[in-house]
């Protein structure tokens, strides 16, 4: 006890203070990075320490320490291990959790040869879907905070962050359609690079509906090499104004 106190009295105390559970989308956990160096993975700027996630179990890799799942939650996919505990093997507490079954996940973010993993305290099943809903919510809600400030309270600290500020940047395909109407697809479209831009507009003019247009047909008609298309579509669909359709080279424009 008197070793604790002397290591809370040298900062340790005050760190483990800081250590907050946050609901996160796989994608802003693989987009997360180091302000500087040694300053640990961050997201929005904030450094994250415990963090909650929900996905579908994409496959599962048993092995003699730990149990690695791939967890798909729409957005991106992770790897999340789950150390065996020699002790309770017996008991049922490593029980595997098979493909399609989604669940929920708390643990602390790793990265390890610049790969990054989640490091599973618990992991248990989703009775209810509807907590899928409630959690992307809860996730947007603390993304807003942190970014723009409380509700009412100006835009807060993140006026400047721009349309991923209001949460496309969160989901793969701009997420939440209210968030997507309010940020502004023409201050996104500024973002984006000349050909990116020229793309959207011409997919704008085609209207091809929920279908969209194929990598093909538009390098036929804009003139373009089908790298550059390719290229630009990466682009608007990394800002979210585009989606695919069909398949990865078929896209669609969203509708602000």
């Amino acid at each position: 006890m008197g070793g604790s106190t002397q290591q809370g009295s040298q900062g340790g105390g005050s760190k483990f203070a800081d250590d907050t559970l946050r609901p996160v989308t796989i994608k802003q956990l693989v987009e997360s990075d180091e302000p500087y160096p040694g300053a640990g993975l961050a997201v929005d700027g904030i450094p994250v320490t415990q963090v909650t996630l929900i996905g579908q179990v994409r496959s599962v890799k048993p092995q003699a320490t730990n149990v690695t799942y791939q967890i798909d939650d729409g957005t991106g996919v992770i790897d999340v291990k789950k150390w065996v505990d020699a002790e309770r093997a017996d008991s049922g507490a490593t029980a595997q959790f098979a493909p399609d079954t989604y669940v929920r996940v708390f643990g602390r973010l790793t990265q390890f040869s610049g790969k990054k993993h989640v490091g599973a305290h618990f992991i248990r099943t989703i009775e209810d879907f509807n907590e899928v809903n409630y959690h992307l919510l809860d996730a947007t809600y603390v993304h807003l905070y942190l970014t723009k400030g409380a509700a009412g309270g100006g835009g807060g600290g993140g006026g400047g962050v721009g349309g991923d500020a209001a949460g496309d940047g969160m989901f793969v395909d701009g997420g939440n359609g209210a968030a997507r109407q309010s940020a502004g697809g023409p201050a996104r479209l500024k973002m984006c690079g000349r050909n990116a831009q020229s793309l959207f507009a011409y997919m704008q003019r085609m209207a091809a509906g929920d279908e969209g247009c194929n990598i093909h047909a538009i390098s036929q008609g804009m003139g373009m090499s089908t790298r550059d298309v390719m290229a630009a579509a990466d682009e608007l669909l990394g800002h979210g104004m585009i989606y695919t359709t069909l398949d990865d080279e078929t896209w669609a424009v969203l509708d602000y």
